[in-house]
């Protein structure tokens, strides 16, 4: 059992990485166009505010990139940074833990990404098209270059 649970472990690490990306993606969807009921309760942010506006691109910018599993470990650090932020400086100030200050998804978002920069994208991820078709240019263009004395 432990076996095929370890074969497994790219394929849920991978389905992780989509959901939380697609999740990530949505709430910045939310503030920036309107969609799925909007920013807080309808309607959008207005452009250029800080932070709001500024969070949002990067929810729906890195969530996009998460997603599709491209950049993952640089779009998951920032992602992190940005929740750390949120958590740090929206809800903390409001009580000491999460669950009084409502600032669990900050929390989650942010250990969630912060996960994924150190773990990876797992399976599905356009990274690993992408790198392994790096990896095997710098392997060929190894073996065509010379060594010199």
């Amino acid at each position: 059992m432990a076996n095929r649970l370890t074969h497994a472990q790219p394929y849920a690490l991978g389905l992780f990485r989509i959901v939380i990306g697609l999740l990530f993606a949505c709430h910045g969807a939310a503030s920036l166009f309107g969609v799925l009921g909007g920013a807080m309760g309808g309607g959008t942010v207005p452009a250029g505010t800080w932070p709001g506006w500024y969070a949002a691109v990067i929810q729906l910018v890195a969530g996009v990139l998460v997603l599709a599993g491209l950049g993952t470990r640089t779009a998951a650090f920032i992602a992190s940074g940005s929740m750390a932020y949120a958590y740090f400086k929206v809800h903390q100030p409001e009580a000491l833990f999460p669950l009084q200050n409502s600032g669990e998804g900050a929390a989650l978002f942010c250990w969630a990404f912060l996960l994924l920069v150190f773990s990876g994208p797992g399976a599905l991820a356009l990274d690993r098209l992408f790198g392994a078709r790096g990896a095997e240019a710098g392997k060929r263009e190894e073996q065509r270059t010379p060594v010199a004395a």
